[in-house]
Order: C-alpha cells, then structure tokens, then sequence
C-alpha cells in the first residue's frame, strides 16, 4: 500500500520493526493521510497542525478522501509542525485508538464501492514523539516520493481496467445479435474495438517502460505523469466506447462495463488530478 514506503524511507529502526511486520502480515491496515478539506492537490499548503508538548505532540486538523479510512488501524499522517509552505510539514503513525483522534463513516461515492473512503478528526489529539517519521519538518519528501509510486499504481490500474471493459466489448459485440448478425459484423463497430485495443496497448507499454525505468534506478519523474495521464484518458475513451457498444446494457448495474465507466472516473483525480500532472510536465519540460 501507499502507507508503509514512508515508514521504510524515514522511520527508524524500532519504528521498522514495530509496525512493518504487522502491516505486511495483515494483522494491521495502514492508511496514508494527507489529503484535507480545504487543500485537495495542494500539498504543501497543509493545515492540520502539529505543536510539541514534552515527549508528545498534540494535533488539531481534519483530514478527508482517506482510503479504506474505517477499517484502518495506523495513519501515516502529513501534519505542520513548522512555518508555511513544504519546508514545515512533517509525518507521522497515530494509531487509531490515540486519544482525540476520530474517524467519520463512508463518504458515499460514484465509484469504488469496494473500496471505504473517511474523514478524520483530530481534536488536541496526543500523539508520543517517538510516532515522528524521521526529522520534523522533514515530511514533504517523503509524500512526494510515495506519490509517484501512487502515480504509477494508478496508472497501471486504469489500463488494466480499460483491458477489462476491452474484453467485455468483444465478448458482447460477437454475441450480440443486430439486423440479423453480430455487432463485429459491422465495420464500425469492429473499427472501434479496434482503437479501443490499440488505446490499451500503448497505455500498458508506456506504464511497463515507465517502471522499467523506476527499475533501473533511473528519474522517471515526468514520465510517470505523463503514464497516468496518458493512461487516464485512454481508460475515459475505452470505458465510454464500451458502455456505446453495449447500448442500453451498458447502463444498467448488472453489467460490469457499467461499474467500470463509474469507477475509472477516479483515475484522473486520484493521487494528483490530471491538470496537476499537466503542470509538472511542463515545469520538468522547462516551460
């Protein structure tokens, strides 16, 4: 998951050793919370605050869009503990049990039912010293880290579900019946499962060259924006054309194209919206 890198990158040993196993096991679900109501994409203008008080910290904020928020049992939460801007936030694990630390119900969804998504509350909630990742004030990099690797999870999710709603297509379009023969009968439609493969294709090996890169120790940065936008909007394209090929099938419930046209509808906002990866493409373009 997306909660235990910061604790390999910045935690110390004992926290290692605390809560990794755990996490890996299964015994415990571990969440990244650093998403706020007033803040969306805009990271580094964090409100939740963090001030020090003997060995604890006391926090006051909110958090929200946090992912499988209600099952979870630690936070790995992006708190300021110093001045404006990235150079004073910094991380840390609070168990969900920790004193004045609160988590709402679901928050109801397009998409993703599967999958729970909270708000939390943090009311002069205490939280020992020994919970800071790493060096305060030193939070940020950690986040932005882990956010690429977000990145790139979503990215391959969004081609893998374009695969998905592909497949559907086929399969529906040589067994649906139209004037007197299948849909792939017809040229437009074999023409549009024809882009629509094509738009999966390129999507997958993009996302495979991207972490290749990764794999080689190489700075993907930019190419790892351009992999889920790219990836993003050949999903939006394939998901829309198989809902079409379907007909009015595509928009009831019981056929899974429909759950895929709701559910990838969060791959362009999720983990960085499409206009921030925009604007980081070109910064690393030197525009």
């Amino acid at each position: 998951g997306i909660a235990m890198p910061p604790i390999i990158a910045l935690g110390n040993d004992e926290q290692k050793r605390k809560y990794i196993p755990e996490i890996i096991s299964g015994e415990k679900i571990a969440v990244l919370a650093v998403t706020e109501p007033g803040g969306g994409s805009d990271v580094a203008n964090i409100q939740t605050r963090a001030v020090r008080k003997g060995e604890r910290y006391i926090i006051n904020g909110s958090k929200t869009f946090i992912t499988s928020g209600t099952r979870a049992d630690l936070f790995t939460t992006a708190v300021r503990t110093g001045g404006p801007g990235a150079g004073g936030i910094s991380l840390f694990v609070i168990e969900k049990d920790t004193p004045g630390f609160s988590v709402s119900g679901k928050i109801e969804k397009m998409g993703w039912h599967a999958s729970d998504t909270a708000e939390l509350a943090f009311m002069d909630c205490e939280v020992p010293a020994e919970n800071l990742l790493g060096e305060e004030n030193r939070g940020f990099p950690g986040i932005m880290g882990n956010f690429q690797k977000e990145r790139l999870y979503l990215a391959v999710e969004a081609h893998t579900v374009a695969e998905m709603a592909l497949e559907a297509s086929i399969r529906y379009a040589k067994e649906r019946i139209a004037f007197g023969k299948p849909l792939t009968g017809f040229q437009v439609t074999r023409h549009k499962i024809a882009h629509m493969a094509t738009l999966v294709e390129a999507a997958k090996r993009f996302n495979y060259s991207v972490a290749a890169q990764i794999g080689r120790g190489e700075d993907a940065y930019r190419q790892v924006c351009m992999a889920k936008n790219f990836s993003t909007d050949a999903c939006d394209r394939v998901v829309y054309d198989a809902v079409q090929i379907h007909g009015g099938y595509g928009y009831c419930r019981e056929y899974l194209v429909e759950r895929l046209y709701r559910d990838s509808r969060l791959f362009s906002i999720g983990g960085g919206t499409y206009e921030i990866m925009n604007e980081v493409i070109s910064k690393r373009l030197e525009l």
